[in-house]
């Protein structure tokens, strides 16, 4: 039984590895791998897409998956950019250790975008995906 496990979970982590290894990356400064990989945060107030009013799409910094629609981004004034809710299938939620917190990842790659609060009632949708400017991408809608 324990050799029927132990090879079930080295085909799991072979296909899991490849699957990375084979996803293609975008090149990060440190600034962005601070973030995307390593958890960080970004000062408030200071991101590119925090007073962003046009239309268009918000993709992964990292792997280029589209997160968020420019419709969904509202002003929260906590100063990073604010959702009230992602492309369906595109955000992956996380608690966080301290159990406080809920950190999202791009369901796709896994890079950190920022943490999702809800009952805060901004929006109808009473949710809040803050989100680090440096995560994301944006895509106007005439380029797309």
């Amino acid at each position: 039984m324990n050799r029927i496990i132990l090879v079930l979970l080295f085909i799991f982590l072979s296909t899991y590895l490849k699957s990375q290894d084979t996803m293609q990356f975008k090149q990060l400064t440190p600034a962005e791998e601070r973030v995307i990989i390593y958890k960080g945060t970004e000062m408030p107030y200071t991101g590119e897409y925090l007073n962003n009013k046009l239309n268009g799409t918000y993709s992964c910094k990292r792997c280029g998956a589209e997160l968020y629609r420019s419709d969904s981004k509202f002003d929260s004034h906590c100063g990073w950019p604010s959702f009230d809710d992602e492309i369906k299938g595109a955000v992956k939620r996380i608690p966080d250790t301290d159990g406080k917190r809920t950190e999202i990842v791009c369901a796709n790659c896994g890079a950190h975008l920022g943490h999702v609060f809800i009952g805060e009632g901004f929006t109808k949708k009473n949710t809040r995906h803050c989100v680090n400017s440096i995560s994301l991408k944006f895509i106007p809608e005439s380029k797309k």
